[in-house]
Protein backbone atom coordinates (compact mmCIF):
# COMPACT_ATOMS: atom_id res chain seq x y z
CA UNK A 1 0.00 0.00 0.00
CA UNK A 2 2.86 2.39 0.75
CA UNK A 3 4.38 1.64 -2.67
CA UNK A 4 1.18 2.38 -4.61
CA UNK A 5 0.27 5.38 -2.43
CA UNK A 6 3.61 7.02 -3.30
CA UNK A 7 4.01 5.73 -6.88
CA UNK A 8 7.41 4.24 -6.03
CA UNK A 9 9.07 2.79 -9.11
CA UNK A 10 11.83 1.22 -7.02
CA UNK A 11 10.76 0.66 -3.38
CA UNK A 12 14.33 -0.32 -2.49
CA UNK A 13 15.65 3.13 -3.41
CA UNK A 14 14.65 6.18 -1.34
CA UNK A 15 16.23 9.63 -1.31
CA UNK A 16 17.26 11.58 1.78
CA UNK A 17 14.49 14.07 2.55
CA UNK A 18 11.94 12.28 0.37
CA UNK A 19 8.41 12.66 1.74
CA UNK A 20 6.29 9.52 1.96
CA UNK A 21 2.53 9.59 2.29
CA UNK A 22 1.21 6.90 4.61
CA UNK A 23 -2.05 5.26 3.50
CA UNK A 24 -5.07 5.28 5.76
CA UNK A 25 -5.61 1.78 7.15
CA UNK A 26 -9.29 0.95 7.64
CA UNK A 27 -10.18 0.27 11.30
CA UNK A 28 -12.91 -2.08 12.51
CA UNK A 29 -14.03 -3.24 15.97
CA UNK A 30 -12.76 -6.64 17.08
CA UNK A 31 -14.52 -9.67 18.49
CA UNK A 32 -15.60 -9.66 22.16
CA UNK A 33 -15.97 -13.45 22.29
CA UNK A 34 -13.75 -15.01 24.97
CA UNK A 35 -11.82 -17.94 23.45
CA UNK A 36 -9.69 -19.14 26.36
CA UNK A 37 -9.15 -18.30 30.02
CA UNK A 38 -5.63 -17.17 30.91
CA UNK A 39 -4.74 -20.50 32.56
CA UNK A 40 -5.30 -22.30 29.27
CA UNK A 41 -2.72 -20.18 27.46
CA UNK A 42 -0.13 -20.08 30.24
CA UNK A 43 1.39 -23.39 31.31
CA UNK A 44 0.20 -22.82 34.85
CA UNK A 45 -1.24 -24.76 37.79
CA UNK A 46 -2.67 -28.12 36.77
CA UNK A 47 -0.93 -28.30 33.39
CA UNK A 48 1.60 -30.81 34.72
CA UNK A 49 -1.14 -33.44 35.04
CA UNK A 50 -1.90 -33.39 31.31
CA UNK A 51 -0.12 -36.34 29.69
CA UNK A 52 1.12 -35.11 26.31
CA UNK A 53 2.63 -38.41 25.16
CA UNK A 54 -0.45 -40.46 26.06
CA UNK A 55 -2.75 -37.98 24.38
CA UNK A 56 -0.70 -37.91 21.15
CA UNK A 57 -0.47 -41.71 21.09
CA UNK A 58 -4.26 -41.88 21.19
CA UNK A 59 -4.80 -39.69 18.13
CA UNK A 60 -5.52 -41.28 14.74
CA UNK A 61 -3.81 -38.58 12.68
CA UNK A 62 -0.37 -37.78 11.32
CA UNK A 63 0.86 -36.40 14.67
CA UNK A 64 1.18 -39.89 16.14
CA UNK A 65 4.12 -40.78 13.88
CA UNK A 66 5.56 -37.31 13.20
CA UNK A 67 9.20 -36.67 14.10
CA UNK A 68 12.13 -34.49 13.03
CA UNK A 69 15.69 -33.56 13.91
CA UNK A 70 15.93 -30.64 16.35
CA UNK A 71 19.36 -29.30 17.28
CA UNK A 72 20.93 -32.50 15.98
CA UNK A 73 18.62 -34.74 18.00
CA UNK A 74 15.79 -36.98 16.79
CA UNK A 75 12.55 -35.86 18.45
CA UNK A 76 8.99 -37.16 18.15
CA UNK A 77 6.06 -34.76 17.93
CA UNK A 78 5.06 -35.24 21.57
CA UNK A 79 8.63 -34.51 22.69
CA UNK A 80 8.72 -31.34 20.58
CA UNK A 81 5.38 -30.13 21.99
CA UNK A 82 6.62 -30.85 25.52
CA UNK A 83 9.81 -28.91 24.89
CA UNK A 84 8.06 -25.86 23.43
CA UNK A 85 5.45 -25.83 26.21
CA UNK A 86 8.20 -25.86 28.86
CA UNK A 87 10.48 -23.34 27.15
CA UNK A 88 7.81 -20.74 26.39
CA UNK A 89 5.54 -21.64 29.33
CA UNK A 90 2.55 -22.11 27.02
CA UNK A 91 -0.07 -24.78 27.77
CA UNK A 92 0.42 -27.82 25.47
CA UNK A 93 -3.32 -28.24 24.95
CA UNK A 94 -3.41 -24.93 23.08
CA UNK A 95 -0.46 -25.97 20.91
CA UNK A 96 -2.21 -29.25 20.07
CA UNK A 97 -5.44 -27.40 19.28
CA UNK A 98 -3.59 -25.11 16.87
CA UNK A 99 -2.05 -28.10 15.07
CA UNK A 100 -5.49 -29.60 14.57
CA UNK A 101 -7.26 -26.33 13.75
CA UNK A 102 -4.69 -25.15 11.22
CA UNK A 103 -3.26 -28.42 9.89
CA UNK A 104 -5.56 -31.34 10.85
CA UNK A 105 -2.54 -33.07 12.39
CA UNK A 106 -4.52 -34.90 15.08
CA UNK A 107 -7.33 -36.43 13.02
CA UNK A 108 -6.06 -36.81 9.46
CA UNK A 109 -3.50 -39.30 8.23
CA UNK A 110 -3.41 -37.83 4.73
CA UNK A 111 -2.20 -34.25 4.89
CA UNK A 112 -0.35 -32.25 2.28
CA UNK A 113 3.41 -31.77 2.29
CA UNK A 114 2.81 -28.07 2.87
CA UNK A 115 0.82 -28.87 6.02
CA UNK A 116 3.63 -31.15 7.16
CA UNK A 117 6.27 -28.47 6.59
CA UNK A 118 4.23 -25.44 7.68
CA UNK A 119 1.31 -26.68 9.83
CA UNK A 120 0.66 -23.28 11.42
CA UNK A 121 1.47 -21.10 8.42
CA UNK A 122 4.40 -19.36 10.08
CA UNK A 123 6.22 -17.22 7.49
CA UNK A 124 10.01 -17.06 7.06
CA UNK A 125 11.83 -15.10 9.74
CA UNK A 126 12.84 -11.51 9.06
CA UNK A 127 16.33 -12.68 10.06
CA UNK A 128 16.41 -14.77 6.91
CA UNK A 129 15.78 -18.35 8.05
CA UNK A 130 12.89 -20.54 7.03
CA UNK A 131 10.43 -21.72 9.69
CA UNK A 132 10.00 -25.13 8.12
CA UNK A 133 9.21 -27.99 10.47
CA UNK A 134 7.16 -28.60 13.59
CA UNK A 135 9.62 -27.17 16.12
CA UNK A 136 10.09 -23.86 14.34
CA UNK A 137 6.38 -23.55 13.60
CA UNK A 138 5.50 -24.14 17.24
CA UNK A 139 8.16 -21.80 18.63
CA UNK A 140 6.87 -19.03 16.36
CA UNK A 141 3.32 -19.69 17.53
CA UNK A 142 4.23 -19.84 21.22
CA UNK A 143 6.25 -16.63 21.03
CA UNK A 144 3.38 -14.76 19.38
CA UNK A 145 0.79 -16.18 21.77
CA UNK A 146 2.95 -14.71 24.51
CA UNK A 147 3.36 -11.45 22.61
CA UNK A 148 -0.39 -10.94 22.53
CA UNK A 149 -0.92 -12.17 26.10
CA UNK A 150 1.71 -10.00 27.77
CA UNK A 151 1.27 -7.12 25.33
CA UNK A 152 -2.37 -6.80 26.41
CA UNK A 153 -1.39 -6.77 30.09
CA UNK A 154 1.23 -4.10 29.47
CA UNK A 155 -0.90 -1.85 27.22
CA UNK A 156 1.42 -2.57 24.27
CA UNK A 157 -1.16 -4.53 22.23
CA UNK A 158 -4.47 -2.69 21.88
CA UNK A 159 -5.12 -3.39 18.21
CA UNK A 160 -4.32 -6.03 15.59
CA UNK A 161 -3.77 -5.96 11.86
CA UNK A 162 -4.93 -8.74 9.55
CA UNK A 163 -3.09 -9.83 6.42
CA UNK A 164 -5.36 -7.72 4.20
CA UNK A 165 -4.13 -4.63 6.10
CA UNK A 166 -7.20 -3.96 8.19
CA UNK A 167 -6.75 -2.61 11.69
CA UNK A 168 -8.80 -4.29 14.42
CA UNK A 169 -9.50 -2.45 17.67
CA UNK A 170 -9.61 -4.84 20.63
CA UNK A 171 -12.60 -4.54 23.00
CA UNK A 172 -11.52 -3.55 26.53
CA UNK A 173 -13.35 -6.46 28.21
CA UNK A 174 -11.10 -9.13 26.68
CA UNK A 175 -8.77 -11.24 28.82
CA UNK A 176 -5.06 -11.77 28.00
CA UNK A 177 -5.55 -15.44 27.01
CA UNK A 178 -8.11 -14.48 24.37
CA UNK A 179 -5.95 -11.63 23.06
CA UNK A 180 -2.98 -13.97 22.74
CA UNK A 181 -4.98 -16.28 20.49
CA UNK A 182 -6.52 -13.40 18.50
CA UNK A 183 -3.08 -11.86 17.99
CA UNK A 184 -1.52 -15.09 16.70
CA UNK A 185 -4.36 -15.82 14.30
CA UNK A 186 -4.29 -12.28 12.87
CA UNK A 187 -0.75 -12.88 11.57
CA UNK A 188 -1.90 -15.40 8.93
CA UNK A 189 -5.54 -14.50 8.16
CA UNK A 190 -7.48 -11.82 6.32
CA UNK A 191 -10.27 -10.05 8.20
CA UNK A 192 -13.11 -12.32 7.12
CA UNK A 193 -11.16 -15.50 7.92
CA UNK A 194 -9.94 -14.06 11.23
CA UNK A 195 -13.47 -13.16 12.33
CA UNK A 196 -14.50 -16.79 11.86
CA UNK A 197 -11.36 -18.14 13.52
CA UNK A 198 -11.94 -16.11 16.72
CA UNK A 199 -15.68 -16.86 16.89
CA UNK A 200 -17.38 -19.68 18.80
CA UNK A 201 -17.24 -21.72 15.56
CA UNK A 202 -13.47 -21.31 15.10
CA UNK A 203 -10.54 -22.37 17.25
CA UNK A 204 -12.78 -22.47 20.33
CA UNK A 205 -14.91 -25.22 18.77
CA UNK A 206 -11.81 -27.29 18.02
CA UNK A 207 -10.58 -26.87 21.59
CA UNK A 208 -14.02 -27.92 22.93
CA UNK A 209 -13.97 -31.06 20.77
CA UNK A 210 -10.50 -32.06 21.93
CA UNK A 211 -10.43 -31.02 25.59
CA UNK A 212 -13.91 -29.88 26.62
CA UNK A 213 -14.94 -26.47 27.92
CA UNK A 214 -11.75 -24.47 28.63
CA UNK A 215 -13.66 -22.29 31.12
CA UNK A 216 -14.70 -25.28 33.23
CA UNK A 217 -11.60 -25.07 35.45
CA UNK A 218 -10.71 -21.40 35.44
CA UNK A 219 -7.80 -20.28 37.63
CA UNK A 220 -8.29 -16.54 37.78
CA UNK A 221 -6.23 -14.58 38.04
CA UNK A 222 -3.15 -16.66 37.23
CA UNK A 223 -1.13 -14.06 39.15
CA UNK A 224 -2.89 -12.51 42.16
CA UNK A 225 -2.99 -8.78 42.72
CA UNK A 226 -0.47 -7.39 45.20
CA UNK A 227 1.92 -10.28 44.55
CA UNK A 228 5.15 -9.87 46.55
CA UNK A 229 8.50 -11.11 45.27
CA UNK A 230 10.47 -13.21 47.77
CA UNK A 231 13.93 -11.98 48.74
CA UNK A 232 16.54 -12.75 46.09
CA UNK A 233 20.30 -12.31 46.15
CA UNK A 234 22.44 -11.85 43.05
CA UNK A 235 22.93 -15.16 41.18
CA UNK A 236 26.70 -15.50 41.66
CA UNK A 237 29.03 -15.81 44.66
CA UNK A 238 29.86 -12.81 46.86
CA UNK A 239 33.25 -11.28 46.20
CA UNK A 240 33.23 -12.07 42.47
CA UNK A 241 32.92 -9.26 39.90
CA UNK A 242 30.44 -10.20 37.15
CA UNK A 243 29.18 -8.02 34.30
CA UNK A 244 25.65 -6.75 33.71
CA UNK A 245 25.40 -7.38 29.97
CA UNK A 246 21.66 -7.48 29.22
CA UNK A 247 18.86 -5.26 30.46
CA UNK A 248 15.20 -6.36 30.42
CA UNK A 249 14.38 -8.78 27.58
CA UNK A 250 12.23 -11.82 26.87
CA UNK A 251 12.12 -14.63 29.41
CA UNK A 252 12.10 -17.04 26.45
CA UNK A 253 11.73 -15.45 23.04
CA UNK A 254 11.09 -11.76 22.67
CA UNK A 255 7.33 -12.10 23.27
CA UNK A 256 7.50 -13.24 26.88
CA UNK A 257 7.11 -10.14 29.03
CA UNK A 258 10.76 -9.01 29.10
CA UNK A 259 11.17 -11.04 32.26
CA UNK A 260 14.95 -11.62 32.02
CA UNK A 261 18.30 -9.93 32.58
CA UNK A 262 21.81 -11.15 31.70
CA UNK A 263 25.11 -11.39 33.55
CA UNK A 264 28.48 -12.51 32.17
CA UNK A 265 31.10 -14.29 34.33
CA UNK A 266 34.57 -12.84 34.99
CA UNK A 267 36.61 -15.22 32.83
CA UNK A 268 39.85 -14.04 31.25
CA UNK A 269 38.79 -13.88 27.59
CA UNK A 270 42.35 -13.80 26.33
CA UNK A 271 42.48 -17.51 27.16
CA UNK A 272 39.27 -18.33 25.27
CA UNK A 273 39.30 -19.33 21.61
CA UNK A 274 35.73 -18.16 20.96
CA UNK A 275 33.03 -16.09 22.63
CA UNK A 276 31.15 -19.31 23.46
CA UNK A 277 32.86 -21.42 26.10
CA UNK A 278 32.12 -23.14 29.40
CA UNK A 279 32.95 -20.67 32.14
CA UNK A 280 35.31 -21.36 35.01
CA UNK A 281 32.77 -19.60 37.23
CA UNK A 282 29.46 -20.82 38.66
CA UNK A 283 26.01 -19.29 38.78
CA UNK A 284 24.43 -19.80 42.21
CA UNK A 285 20.98 -20.03 43.77
CA UNK A 286 19.41 -16.62 44.35
CA UNK A 287 16.94 -18.17 46.82
CA UNK A 288 16.26 -21.51 48.47
CA UNK A 289 14.14 -24.12 46.70
CA UNK A 290 14.14 -27.35 44.72
CA UNK A 291 15.38 -27.93 41.17
CA UNK A 292 12.25 -28.60 39.09
CA UNK A 293 14.09 -29.06 35.78
CA UNK A 294 17.70 -29.41 34.66
CA UNK A 295 18.21 -30.10 30.95
CA UNK A 296 19.06 -28.54 27.57
CA UNK A 297 20.94 -25.62 29.11
CA UNK A 298 18.07 -24.74 31.47
CA UNK A 299 17.77 -24.99 35.23
CA UNK A 300 14.48 -24.10 36.92
CA UNK A 301 14.67 -23.31 40.63
CA UNK A 302 11.26 -23.82 42.24
CA UNK A 303 10.99 -21.59 45.30
CA UNK A 304 7.88 -23.20 46.84
CA UNK A 305 9.63 -26.57 46.91
CA UNK A 306 6.90 -28.72 45.36
CA UNK A 307 8.95 -29.54 42.25
CA UNK A 308 6.26 -28.21 39.89
CA UNK A 309 7.51 -25.27 37.85
CA UNK A 310 3.92 -24.34 36.94
CA UNK A 311 3.07 -23.32 40.51
CA UNK A 312 4.39 -20.51 42.68
CA UNK A 313 7.61 -18.59 42.14
CA UNK A 314 10.30 -20.06 39.89
CA UNK A 315 13.60 -18.78 38.54
CA UNK A 316 14.85 -19.84 35.11
CA UNK A 317 18.63 -20.08 34.73
CA UNK A 318 19.53 -20.36 31.05
CA UNK A 319 22.79 -21.18 29.22
CA UNK A 320 23.97 -23.49 31.99
CA UNK A 321 26.55 -26.03 30.78
CA UNK A 322 25.83 -29.76 31.10
CA UNK A 323 29.09 -30.35 32.95
CA UNK A 324 28.75 -29.72 36.70
CA UNK A 325 25.08 -28.69 36.39
CA UNK A 326 22.86 -29.30 39.43
CA UNK A 327 20.49 -32.25 38.99
CA UNK A 328 16.71 -32.24 38.80
CA UNK A 329 15.09 -32.86 42.18
CA UNK A 330 18.08 -31.57 44.17
CA UNK A 331 17.40 -29.16 47.04
CA UNK A 332 19.16 -25.80 46.83
CA UNK A 333 20.05 -23.30 49.50
CA UNK A 334 20.93 -19.66 48.87
CA UNK A 335 24.37 -19.59 47.28
CA UNK A 336 24.43 -23.26 46.26
CA UNK A 337 26.01 -23.99 42.88
CA UNK A 338 23.58 -24.10 39.93
CA UNK A 339 26.12 -24.63 37.15
CA UNK A 340 28.65 -22.99 34.88
CA UNK A 341 27.64 -20.21 32.48
CA UNK A 342 27.96 -21.15 28.80
CA UNK A 343 26.09 -20.83 25.50
CA UNK A 344 24.02 -24.01 25.94
CA UNK A 345 20.25 -23.81 25.56
CA UNK A 346 18.18 -21.23 23.69
CA UNK A 347 20.14 -18.81 21.53
CA UNK A 348 23.41 -17.20 22.56
CA UNK A 349 26.39 -15.69 20.77
CA UNK A 350 28.52 -15.44 23.90
CA UNK A 351 28.83 -17.10 27.30
CA UNK A 352 26.52 -15.56 29.90
CA UNK A 353 23.79 -16.27 32.45
CA UNK A 354 20.20 -15.43 31.54
CA UNK A 355 17.86 -15.34 34.54
CA UNK A 356 14.10 -14.75 34.57
CA UNK A 357 11.14 -14.96 36.99
CA UNK A 358 7.77 -16.70 36.67
CA UNK A 359 4.81 -17.05 38.99
CA UNK A 360 2.26 -19.84 38.39
CA UNK A 361 3.92 -20.28 35.01
CA UNK A 362 3.40 -16.66 33.97
CA UNK A 363 6.48 -14.63 33.03
CA UNK A 364 6.88 -11.69 35.42
CA UNK A 365 8.38 -8.58 33.79
CA UNK A 366 11.43 -7.03 35.42
CA UNK A 367 9.44 -3.80 35.60
CA UNK A 368 6.03 -2.82 34.30
CA UNK A 369 5.30 0.92 34.38
CA UNK A 370 2.60 0.62 31.70
CA UNK A 371 0.86 -2.48 33.09
CA UNK A 372 -2.87 -2.09 33.50
CA UNK A 373 -3.78 -1.82 37.22
CA UNK A 374 -5.27 -5.32 37.28
CA UNK A 375 -1.98 -6.71 35.93
CA UNK A 376 0.47 -4.86 38.16
CA UNK A 377 3.58 -6.93 38.89
CA UNK A 378 6.36 -6.58 41.50
CA UNK A 379 9.61 -5.24 40.04
CA UNK A 380 12.66 -7.49 39.96
CA UNK A 381 14.96 -6.90 42.94
CA UNK A 382 18.11 -8.96 43.52
CA UNK A 383 20.37 -8.24 46.46
CA UNK A 384 18.84 -4.79 46.83
CA UNK A 385 19.40 -3.96 43.14
CA UNK A 386 16.38 -2.91 41.10
CA UNK A 387 16.23 -2.99 37.31
CA UNK A 388 14.96 -0.58 34.69
CA UNK A 389 14.66 -0.82 30.93
CA UNK A 390 14.44 1.57 28.01
CA UNK A 391 10.99 1.62 26.32
CA UNK A 392 11.02 -0.39 23.12
CA UNK A 393 14.72 -1.23 23.41
CA UNK A 394 15.21 -4.85 24.37
CA UNK A 395 18.41 -5.65 26.30
CA UNK A 396 19.00 -1.97 27.15
CA UNK A 397 18.71 -0.69 30.69
CA UNK A 398 20.32 -0.28 34.07
CA UNK A 399 20.33 -1.59 37.62
CA UNK A 400 20.41 0.62 40.69
CA UNK A 401 20.90 0.27 44.43
CA UNK A 402 20.67 3.49 46.40
CA UNK A 403 23.26 5.82 44.89
CA UNK A 404 24.92 3.06 42.88
CA UNK A 405 24.05 2.46 39.23
CA UNK A 406 25.22 -0.02 36.59
CA UNK A 407 24.41 0.16 32.86
CA UNK A 408 23.91 -2.90 30.67
CA UNK A 409 26.86 -3.17 28.29
CA UNK A 410 28.29 -6.05 26.27
CA UNK A 411 31.91 -5.08 26.93
CA UNK A 412 34.02 -5.89 29.97
CA UNK A 413 36.59 -3.12 29.89
CA UNK A 414 34.54 -0.42 31.62
CA UNK A 415 33.32 0.01 35.18
CA UNK A 416 29.75 0.90 34.19
CA UNK A 417 28.55 -2.71 34.09
CA UNK A 418 30.70 -4.36 36.76
CA UNK A 419 28.69 -5.78 39.64
CA UNK A 420 29.61 -7.60 42.84
CA UNK A 421 28.32 -8.07 46.37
Amino acid sequence: MIISENNLENPDLLAVGQILHMPNIPEVPGSAFHILPDNRLVRGPGSKTFGISAFVAGQPGYIRDAAEIVDGRFMTADAIITRVALEYSVDPRLLLTLLEFKGSWLTSREISQDSIDYPLGAPPSSAGFDRKGLYRQLTWAADNLNRGYYGWQQSAVTRLQTTDVVGVTLPPMLNPGTVGVQYLLSLTADLETWRWQVSSDGLYATYMRLFGDPFREVVEPVVPLNLVQPDLVLPFPPGQVWYFTGGPHGGWGSGSAWAAVDFAPPDDLTNKATACYVSDYFATAAAAGVIARSSDGSVVLDLDGDGDEATGWTLLYLHIATADRITEGAPARIGDVIGRASCEGGYSTGTHLHIARRYNGEWIPTMCPLCKPEYSRPPLVMGGWGFEGLPGQEYQGAMANGGQRRVAEQGRNIADNQISW
